[in-house]
């Protein structure tokens, strides 16, 4: 894991260098112009977001039901990111909002429930942090339920009347969109790797350190 960090950093920082060019050639759409490349930071981070919030519940299921110690290192990891990824999608999407909509936000089903699974990740961390003993695995419970909202979000402008883009919106980008928002996505991806590699290393770290002070006290 420590390996491929600084190749995994690297990658990232050159990738997000880059980004900005491609985006800047990119064509502008049609009737939002300039505005409508928010679109290139606004929806890789949503899709990290998704994908955060998947891990941290798969990480947290095995940890719940198979006591395995490093898989709550990894959902504690995916878990702040998930939180930083939405942050970026909630502050990002209502930008976007204001020009294309005349509005900041809008409580439809996609804004709502992206913010109820922001607040279901959030609350993850505070029950980590606070809950006391045995906080892990309440908030690992919390991390399942998070998990299993995410394909409601997904699907809920497709299932609802709303003002959010479908999702067949990136499929139907022009030709000339499509490989700076691929680009975007890969560099949100290569960081995301990244930022969670760091975080597992720091939270394995921390808990051998809690381990050795507390060995040191019972000698």
């Amino acid at each position: 894991m420590k390996r491929l960090l600084s190749p995994l950093l690297f990658v990232a920082i050159a990738m997000f260098a880059v980004a900005p060019v491609l985006i800047e050639q990119a064509p502008y759409e049609s009737t939002m112009g300039l505005v409508q490349k928010i679109f290139y930071f606004h929806v890789p981070s949503a899709m990290v977001m998704f994908v955060s919030a998947f891990v941290c519940g798969l990480a947290s299921a095995a940890y719940l039901f198979g006591n395995r110690r490093s898989a709550d290192y990894l959902a504690a990891a995916a878990g702040e990111l998930t939180v930083v990824f939405g942050l970026i999608v909630l502050v990002t999407g209502p930008m976007w909002a204001r020009k294309a909509w005349g509005v900041w936000w809008e409580w439809d089903a996609r804004l709502t429930s992206s913010l109820l699974l922001e607040l279901i990740f959030v609350a993850y961390l505070l029950v980590r942090k606070y809950g006391g003993p045995g906080s892990e695995k309440l908030a690992a419970a919390m991390a399942l339920f998070g998990m299993a909202n995410v394909p409601f979000v997904y699907v809920s402008v497709n299932l609802w009347r709303t003002m959010h883009p479908k999702t067949t919106v990136v499929m139907t980008l022009a030709s000339g969109m499509r490989l700076p928002f691929w680009f975007s996505v890969g560099a949100f991806v290569i960081l995301y790797l990244a930022l969670v590699t760091i975080r597992t290393l720091l939270g394995r770290a921390r808990a051998e350190l809690e381990r050795a002070y507390l060995d040191l006290e019972e000698e």
